[in-house]
């Protein structure tokens, strides 16, 4: 059973950068397409970013490519979110998800898995 576990989320300025954690114990993880989605209060769930399985394959949303930058690390079976030059609009409770199969699909409903969430304020 994949159990996603973010971290890394909290208060920065406008301009500055933090780094999110989407972590599994699971041995089938690494095998899995995994993305960030984002949710700001009164708004839809927004894609933001996946990876394929390989690490080799990415896709990033139209408001953050540029800035945000994710990657794989098969050594700790996480997903990292480096996140750059932060926005207010930013501001969102990020989620990090999977889904049981090896390519990126930017629709919500097709992921199988998901954290619990961690919250990103961005002050302008």
């Amino acid at each position: 059973q994949v159990q996603l576990v973010e971290s890394g989320g909290g208060l920065v300025q406008a301009g500055g950068s933090l780094r999110l954690s989407c972590a599994d114990s699971g041995p089938t993880f690494s095998s899995y397409a995994t993305a960030w989605f984002r949710q700001a209060p009164g708004k839809e769930r927004e894609f933001v970013v996946g990876i394929d399985w390989s690490g080799g394959s990415t896709y990033y949303g139209v408001s953050v490519k540029g800035r945000f930058t994710i990657s794989r690390d098969f050594t700790v079976n996480a997903v990292a979110l480096q996140m750059n030059s932060l926005k207010p609009e930013d501001t969102a409770v990020y989620f990090c998800a999977a889904r049981r199969t090896r390519l990126i699909v930017a629709d919500v409903s097709r992921y199988d898995y998901w954290g619990q969430g961690t919250q990103v304020t961005v002050s302008s």
